[in-house]
Parts: C-alpha cells; sequence; structure tokens
C-alpha cells in the first residue's frame, strides 16, 4: 500500500485550484522525498494566478518551501551541499531549482540559468514528473538540488521564505559589490526590499534609504534597519535623494517610474542592481550620458545561484530573531484552504500569506 501525496492544481487564469491524490512515486537515483510543512505564497505565485505571467499548465505552484526529509535514495550521497549528513526528520530548505553541471552551456556564476534547468513550482504536471510544487503535502527534491539543514527552532513561516525572497535579496548584495560603509537606496519595499534592509545593515552600510508608494511599508523598512524613508508619491517634496551620495541602489519595485529615479540619483560610480521588473511594463528610460559620466554600473539579477542561497540561509539562522520577520506572514492558513489564502493575498496584499501544511497518514 503505497502512501498519499495531496497536491493542489493550477490549470488556468483566475481559476480554483483542484485537489489531486496520488501515491507517492518510488525514489529515482539521487532523488529526496520531503513532507512539506510549509509554503509561503510568492508575488510571482500571484502574478501567475492572474493571468501576469504564464507557466507550463497544469503545474504545481509554490516555490517559498520548508519541509522535512522522509526518504532519501540510496544513490543520494546523503550530505547537504555544506557537507552535513541529512537525516530522515531533518528540517530543510534547499534550492528553487536543480542546475546539472555536465550540460556544455553551465556556467558556475549563473547556473540558475542553465539548459533544461528544473525549476520547482514552475513545471508542468505530467504522469512520469510531479510532485515538483509547494502546494502540496511531499516534494520530491531531483539531483543537483542545493539542499541545507535548519535549525529547529526558526519559525516554519520564516524558514520558508529563504529560498525565494532572501536568496534573491543575498544575490542582490553580491551584485551590488562594496555595501560596508556605502549609502544604499533600496525601492519597493516588499518581503525582497525588506531582506534587503536587514542584509544592507548587517553588512555594515552607512545610510539605508528605503522608497515605496506605501506608508505603512516604509514604517516597516525602519524596523528592518532603514535610517530614511522617501514616499516616491511625494517625491518632488523631498531633496533627501540628492542631498545623500547614494552609492548603491537596489530595485525591487519593478517600477519603471523607481528605476529611473534610483538610476538618475545614483552618486558617481554607484551601482544599480535591478531585481524587480519580471512582468510586461512600459520601457524604462535611461539617460546614457549620465551613466557614462558618472561612470555608472547597472546590473540585472533573475533568481539566484548557490552561493547566494547559503549565504541567505546564513543571514536567517544568525539574524531572524534580530528583525521582526514572522510579523510579515501576515495571515496563515491550513493547506486545504488554499483557494481562501490565494484570493486573500490578491485582495489585501500582505507581505506573505502561509500556509501551514500536515501530512495524514492515509495510505492507498
Amino acid at each position: 500500500m503505497k502512501k498519499l501525496a495531496t497536491y493542489y492544481v493550477f490549470s488556468s487564469a483566475n481559476t480554483p485550484l483542484l485537489k489531486v491524490d496520488k501515491p507517492i512515486p518510488e525514489l529515482n537515483e539521487g532523488e529526496i522525498l520531503v513532507s512539506i510543512r510549509y509554503t509561503t505564497l510568492c508575488g510571482s505565485d500571484l502574478h501567475t494566478y492572474c493571468g501576469l505571467r504564464s507557466e507550463p499548465c497544469p503545474t504545481i505552484l509554490g516555490h517559498e518551501i520548508v519541509g522535512v526529509v522522509e526518504e532519501i535514495s540510496s544513490s543520494h550521497s546523503g550530505l547537504d551541499m555544506q557537507g552535513n549528513p541529512l537525516r530522515i526528520g531533518d528540517i530543510v530548505t534547499w534550492t528553487i531549482f536543480s542546475s546539472d553541471p555536465n550540460t556544455d552551456v553551465y556556467q558556475s556564476e549563473i547556473p540558475q540559468k542553465n539548459d533544461k534547468l528544473y525549476k520547482y513550482g514552475h513545471r508542468q504536471i505530467t504522469e512520469q514528473d510531479n510532485l515538483h510544487g509547494g502546494l502540496a503535502t511531499h516534494i520530491i527534491l531531483r539531483p543537483h538540488t542545493g539542499i541545507r539543514t535548519l535549525p529547529k527552532e526558526i519559525p516554519l513561516a520564516v524558514a520558508a521564505t529563504i529560498n525565494c525572497a532572501v536568496a534573491t535579496s543575498a544575490g542582490a548584495l553580491r551584485l551590488a559589490d562594496t555595501v560596508a560603509g556605502k549609502n544604499i537606496h533600496i525601492a519597493g519595499i516588499g518581503l525582497l526590499g525588506l531582506v534587503s534592509i536587514a542584509m544592507c545593515k548587517e553588512s555594515g552600510a552607512n545610510n539605508i534609504i528605503a522608497s515605496d508608494i506605501n506608508s505603512d511599508r516604509l514604517a516597516m523598512a525602519k524596523s528592518f534597519g532603514a535610517t530614511h524613508t522617501v514616499h516616491l508619491g511625494e517625491l518632488k517634496d523631498s531633496t533627501l535623494l540628492q542631498d545623500i551620495a547614494v552609492d548603491r541602489f537596489i530595485d525591487m519595485s519593478g517600477s519603471p517610474d523607481a528605476m529611473e529615479t534610483g538610476i538618475e540619483t545614483l552618486a558617481l560610480h554607484g551601482h544599480a542592481v535591478l531585481v524587480g521588473a519580471v512582468f510586461n511594463q512600459r520601457k524604462t528610460g535611461i539617460d546614457a550620458e549620465k551613466v557614462i559620466r558618472k561612470m555608472l554600473t547597472i546590473k540585472g539579477l533573475h533568481n539566484y545561484n548557490y552561493t547566494d542561497f547559503s549565504t541567505a540561509v546564513d543571514f536567517i539562522i544568525e539574524n531572524w530573531q534580530k528583525y521582526p520577520f514572522e510579523s510579515l506572514i501576515e495571515h496563515e492558513f491550513p493547506l486545504e484552504e488554499v483557494n481562501t489564502a490565494i484570493a486573500y493575498a490578491i485582495s489585501q496584499k500582505p507581505i506573505r500569506a502561509g500556509l501551514s501544511i500536515h501530512t495524514s497518514n492515509e495510505k492507498f
């Protein structure tokens, strides 16, 4: 009698997810079965649900996940990416992707852009390939997935955000180059922005300016280490971005207005890292002459690499109690109320809504 997994299927925009129960398959070479304990709804999940981005369907949404090791295939090394033993019952997080280093196009600095990337929460369900998304009771981790064990005292809701928002923020800081002693401007105060502020604070940044159009989010930014805030809707009344020489600009908003302002107000030899613009919108205008004369560096980041992921894990282990991360999961639902959770996240726009998942002992 095989144990059942439950997952919720997304097939088309703005339609309810449907529950499916399936027997858990035998593990293939190098795979690990994880019992999911918590999944948070990322903005990209909501964009897909609302039809603002497309995924191969049917699919299982959800990629900000934390779970417990339930089974390890005999051919797996039995170690996480730090060389620590993996044991049944360990709490683990993992990279959002599995990237095979044996492909011809593999680049170690950008494994997330490899050919034939296996990306959790973004794959089509087939008879041979399922259990790859977070809105489920189980997930199967494929070979070349970066896995880290976590201390049991980290709240599951906080741990779930590591392998997307926190790791992406770590990647943004890596591309920003030196942060210590610099003046930083971060636009877009969602989870990515708040994490980036805290990371800059821990890295020894001088001034940290948070900008957004939401006053409540700007108030949150202060609790994560921002020294100054700017309401982008009232920018004409503020000279802050001119009074402070901004060395680093990180955009998590995706707003062309915010990106234009951030790049425009960078000081000499400043660096801009653009992260948030992952949906269709108007073109962003850049004054090329100013980029040249100021000797600016502009970089883009999509997802993150294995090193960024490990940096993110270390950051949360060391700092989850220093900042109010737990407060950012503003409402929690059981998995069976996933459609209610999605409706809440779309209408109320919390930093995150969470799904607490408890595996049943149902047998097939």
